[in-house]
């Protein structure tokens, strides 16, 4: 009798530590990520510190980390986390309202993979959850063009520039559009090539930069001064 490929087991779900001092926002999180198949929340922390201390014995995937938590903020968290390095594919996913917080580009510094703004809807916080747990990183348009306006504001280090001096023409290039917050496919457009190239340009930037993903590479596109002026809205 002929059998049939054996079946796959499905993918192990997506670890999601939620670090929110509000109960009532933090319980429908829990719901909404417990009740969505391919994810499910390991812990939960009222307060930075808790955070901290759960990300280090948890190892989530993804903490969805809140700005504005009692004891320890959430970039003094975010930079606790990021720097373990028992905890090195930890994700950092901030909870932001962001016309009110003004730590986006320290949370960044911090080792943030991304920003969700609180207002987001169900399927974006999702989706977010998911883009982050797959080592990417999540800079919404709106979030990414008032980043850019805070990083023009700002004197540009020279130290950051000389960090690029072994990066080739085509990485200025791909490294500059990523700081104006283009995506793969726009960025393959832009400059004629397969998105396959792309990745492998943003692979060659990750590991010559040192850093830890594309937000990382958006701060070092600023500092290094390849982008000049903010993209259109």
């Amino acid at each position: 009798m002929t059998t049939g490929p054996a079946p796959h087991d499905p993918p192990p779900p997506i670890r999601v530590l939620l670090a929110e001092d509000e109960v009532l926002l933090r319980d429908s999180l829990k719901v909404l990520i417990d009740t969505t198949p391919g994810l499910t929340t390991v812990g939960e922390a009222g307060t930075g510190a808790e955070a901290v201390l759960l990300a280090h014995r948890l190892r989530p995937d993804v903490v969805l980390m809140d700005v504005r938590m009692p004891d320890m903020d959430g970039i003094e968290a975010t930079r606790r986390i990021c720097s373990d390095p028992a905890g090195a594919g930890v994700r950092v996913l901030i909870l932001t309202t962001f016309d009110q917080d003004e730590y986006v580009y320290a949370s960044l510094r911090a080792g943030a993979s991304g920003f969700l703004v609180k207002s987001a809807t169900a399927p974006e916080l999702l989706a977010a959850v998911r883009v982050v747990a797959s080592g990417e990183a999540l800079l919404a348009p709106t979030v990414t063009r008032r980043l850019i306006a805070e990083f023009l504001l700002r004197p540009r280090p020279a130290p950051a520039r000389r960090a690029l001096d072994n990066i080739t023409r085509r990485e200025h290039e791909v490294l500059a559009l990523i700081g104006r917050g283009m995506s793969n496919s726009e960025i393959a457009g832009h400059l004629h090539l397969t998105v396959g190239t792309v990745k492998t340009h943003i692979s060659r930037l990750l590991a010559k930069l040192q850093a830890r993903d594309r937000a990382q590479l958006v701060i070092a596109a600023y500092e290094g001064g390849l982008v000049a002026t903010p993209p259109s809205s």
